[in-house]
């Protein structure tokens, strides 16, 4: 079971454009007179006397409506842009400096190896880590899927004495700050044979 870090992103886009696409194609279908002519005349205006007034009938509260849907769907496009920043891949992490030259080691690929790691852990069924923070003081956020029936004290051991120590032993940090957000689900069923 493989959970990619912008599923819910291309599902939500996905879903945008398949709704845009049919309120486009409909309104092409009904331009070129596909629709059956009593229902959905080509040469008719969409805003006609019927659409007209209904917005008359339900004025003023209506606008109030359509100003907090405005509202709202202005807040979600923020936030999507917020969380497409947030997501930009860290360049590299600095591990050694000297005189001589700089040691380094890309973010994305630590961050990689450190959701490996997790993933390798008891009970977990995905896991994913982000790097974020400076190029010398390096953070890590990791977003785990873990088995709803299965103890938390064996994800928890495994995160403190596995996965962090290899990735602190990895930056050759004494100290890496973590932030670790769990979601738990029911374990995958297994596949039954299909004859």
């Amino acid at each position: 079971m493989s959970r990619k870090p912008g599923r819910g992103n291309r599902w939500g886009l996905a879903i945008v454009g398949l709704v845009l696409t049919l309120l486009g194609g409909s309104a092409l279908a009904r331009g070129l007179g596909a629709f059956p002519q009593n229902w959905a005349a080509s040469r008719t205006t969409i805003v006609d006397a019927n659409v007209a007034g209904f917005f008359t009938r339900t004025s003023p509260w209506i606008w109030w409506l359509v100003a907090l849907a405005g509202l709202i769907l202005a807040v979600l496009g923020v936030r999507w842009l917020l969380a497409q920043w947030r997501r930009e891949p860290r360049g590299t992490l600095v591990l050694d400096e000297t005189p001589t030259g700089v040691t380094d080691v890309s973010a994305r690929a630590m961050a990689r190896a450190v959701a490996a790691d997790v993933a390798s852990g008891p009970s977990v069924l995905d896991a994913d880590a982000r790097m974020t923070g400076s190029r010398q003081d390096p953070e890590v956020r990791l977003r785990l899927v873990a088995d709803e029936s299965a103890p938390l004290n064996e994800l928890s051991r495994h995160l403190v004495r596995v996965a962090l120590p290899n990735m602190r032993d990895a930056l050759d940090r004494d100290h890496v700050p973590a932030v670790a957000r769990v979601s738990l689900e029911p374990s995958p069923s297994p596949q039954r044979a299909v004859r």
